[in-house]
């Protein structure tokens, strides 16, 4: 009757790859494509304007995963010299029902966020992809970036872009030393960042009453988009125009929830799960345009999490609590 409880320097400790990763939210997509996981939509409450408190639950029985993880995001935060996301995911033994663990939850949010844009774009993006914008210069801009080049090696230009030009000077200086055959540009605009870029993503903070900027004029053909701050980047007719319209989770984006962020959505083409389980197919032309709304899932989250539990009782990392 105890429980291992992981720090975030435990979680590191024995973390996954970002190659990894990738695969195991492969299995997770895949799986959730053909019907075998159990993932209702996210509930959120709002303490205060444009932050967030999520409670996200998941089933994966393929990798033995069950869970849920209580997700803060708080932009005001930065402010203070504290994280924007926060969190804790709890897992569960799924023979008993019985919670097994509790881990610090955002490195896991981190990482498996940029993991699910590179699995998406293995399928969504141009093979030859060779020019990046990063609109979103915090934690998600530089996991997307080290995920993306997993499965995107081409990637050679990366044009970055945030509100604040002092955190696209840090991401450059940062990331450059991280990636040294990679150039980097300082955009000065969101149509600057954008313009003859192969794949697109935004990360931006969610915005309770968006208020987007991305117009589909200024996406070539060709593009993958994946905007990760639902819809508070991209205008509506991004989204209208493009050639499919996918997201990684069709339950949720037609939640009434979701609604004042896909204001207008067009019909989706379906889901990043059925495209991983071969359902739908993926990019079939050199000039579709093609964007994807990660939401942010549930599956992603147990499924990396239940790794990070397995390699962390064979380390021996982690405090042991009684229930």
């Amino acid at each position: 009757m105890e429980l291992l409880y992981l720090s975030r320097k435990d979680v590191e400790s024995v973390a996954p790859s970002m190659e990894e990763i990738i695969e195991i939210l492969a299995v997770a997509f895949r799986e959730k494509g053909l019907g075998r996981t159990q993932m209702p939509p996210k509930t959120d409450i709002h303490p205060r304007e444009n932050a967030f408190l999520h409670a996200m639950p998941a089933y994966v029985p393929a990798l033995s995963a069950a869970g849920v993880k209580w997700i803060a995001g708080f932009p005001s935060n930065q402010e203070r010299d504290l994280p924007f996301i926060n969190g804790l995911l709890i897992l569960s033994d799924v023979e008993t029902g019985l919670p097994v663990a509790v881990m610090d939850a955002a490195w896991i949010t981190a990482e498996r966020t940029g993991a699910a844009t590179a699995l998406a774009a293995r399928y969504l993006a141009r093979e030859n992809a060779s020019v990046l914008a990063i609109l979103g210069c915090g934690v998600q801009g530089r996991s997307n970036l080290k995920a993306l080049r997993c499965v995107r090696a081409g990637l050679r230009k990366v044009r970055a872009y945030d509100i604040h030009p002092e955190r696209t000077e840090r991401f450059n200086a940062e990331m450059s030393r991280a990636f040294p055959t990679v150039e980097f540009l300082a955009a000065s605009s969101p149509r600057d960042a954008v313009d003859g870029a192969d794949i697109i993503v935004t990360a931006g903070p969610i915005l309770a009453e968006p208020r987007p900027v991305l117009e589909a004029a200024w996406v070539k053909p060709g593009a993958f988009v994946c905007p990760l701050d639902y819809g508070s980047y991209v205008k509506p007719e991004l989204f209208r125009k493009a050639n499919k319209f996918l997201t990684d989770d069709t339950t949720q984006i037609l939640d009434p929830r979701s609604a004042c962020y896909f204001p207008e959505m067009p019909p989706l083409y379906g889901d990043l799960g059925e495209v991983v389980a071969g359902l739908k197919a993926g990019r079939e032309n050199e000039s579709e345009r093609i964007v994807c709304a990660n939401l942010g899932l549930a599956i992603d989250d147990v499924a990396v999490g239940a790794e990070v539990l397995r390699r962390s009782r064979i380390a021996g990392r982690g405090v042991a609590l009684p229930l």
